[in-house]
């Protein structure tokens, strides 16, 4: 059986990193943008990080310019951002496409595991998401593609991805699961 420990990546240098390096940890890999309305939860993901990372958890960084082309720059200028804006420590590695024919062998895996998730319907950015996604595609929601910044996929101590949480999940529910997970 497949897992993402088969899959290897690219830092923001460009090195190429096996996931197999992650093995035994539990794993949350987000699709992140620098210029986002969902960006302040970085620093709820670096509260996580340092909470949890010495049990066993880490977070893998995706930088994705795909959704209103708000992940501009570099690998290293956005690297940059993040550390200095919000003290990440946890792992950054090259942008990323998440959707279409050219999207990540990664993020092609991800979606595969899990579908669309759905969204916290009580989010303030819920009704603008939902009208602008709907207004592209009225179907929107029964494919698996990413449907925007800062999606998440948990990922157990073997490899398997195990829950999908959407931008608009609250940060406590995934911390739920991630405590589990590390258990």
């Amino acid at each position: 059986m497949k897992t993402v420990y088969d899959f290897s990546v690219k830092d923001r240098k460009g090195n190429e990193v096996s996931l197999k390096e992650y093995s035994n940890e539990v794993l949350l890999i987000v699709n992140t943008a620098t210029k986002c309305g969902f960006t302040p939860q970085y620093e709820e993901l670096e509260k996580l990080y340092e909470q949890y990372h010495a049990a066993g958890f880490e977070i893998l960084d995706f930088p994705c310019n795909q959704f209103g082309q708000q992940a501009p720059g570099t690998d290293e200028s956005i690297h940059s951002f993040c550390k200095l804006t919000y003290g990440t420590e946890f792992p950054r590695f090259k942008k990323v496409k998440v959707n279409g024919d050219d999207a990540d062998p990664l993020y092609k895996y991800l979606k595969e595991q899990k579908g669309f998730a759905g969204w916290d319907e009580s989010h303030p950015i819920y009704p603008v998401l939902d009208k602008m996604l709907s207004e592209a595609d009225p179907n929107y929601k029964d494919n698996p593609d990413i449907k925007w910044n800062f999606t998440k996929f948990l990922v157990d101590k073997k490899g398997i991805v195990v829950a999908r949480f959407e931008p608009t999940e609250k940060i406590e529910n995934i911390e739920q699961q991630i405590k589990e997970l590390l258990k």
